[in-house]
């Protein structure tokens, strides 16, 4: 018996086990009143997230490089900021339809892959944002699969707020 089990309960630290899950899947959808040609051109070039992702907004100082395609497969980049560094590559691509792409935190040893998929919705266009990984063995990183959809869904649904509001802009 963990002796210690009833001063985590009370400070409320859940206990974790050795048989928690180590995969995750994050996912968010908007319906956006523009067609599906006219959304993707912003989600397939890198240089695009910058301006309807949450994450420059919230950190103005992060330092944005690009390498590979302008667009689609083969279209990458790397971040730097205060809270580490990330990597993200489309793997992908089905214009007006689909993107692929492969996500990695190097300072987490955390890689994951993630779609953004366009579908008809009556006047407009379904956007939908997944992201999905395996944390593999590390308990520290099991410890925070059951609390990722709620860190990071806010993220994805404040970015397909903005490009919402890019695609029906014009």
């Amino acid at each position: 018996m963990d002796r210690y089990r009833h001063r985590r309960a009370a400070r409320g630290v859940p206990r974790r086990r050795a048989g928690d899950p180590s995969t995750y899947k994050v996912e968010r959808s908007i319906v956006i009143n523009a067609p599906a040609a006219k959304i993707y051109p912003l989600i397939a070039a890198p240089k695009e997230w910058a301006k309807w992702t949450i994450w420059p907004k919230r950190e103005p100082g992060l330092k944005w490089s690009f390498a590979g395609a302008e667009s689609g497969v083969g279209a990458q980049w790397n971040w730097v900021g205060k809270d580490g560094s990330g990597a993200m590559e489309f793997t992908k691509a089905d214009p007006d339809k689909r993107l692929d792409y492969a996500l990695a935190f190097p300072e987490m040893g955390m890689k994951s892959t993630g779609a953004l998929t366009l579908t008809p919705e009556g006047a407009g266009t379904k956007v939908s944002w997944t992201n999905e990984g395996d944390v593999g063995k590390n308990p520290v990183m099991r410890w925070f699969v059951p609390f990722l959809d709620r860190m990071i869904g806010p993220d994805y649904l404040a970015g397909l707020q903005g490009l919402k509001e890019m695609a029906e802009k014009n």
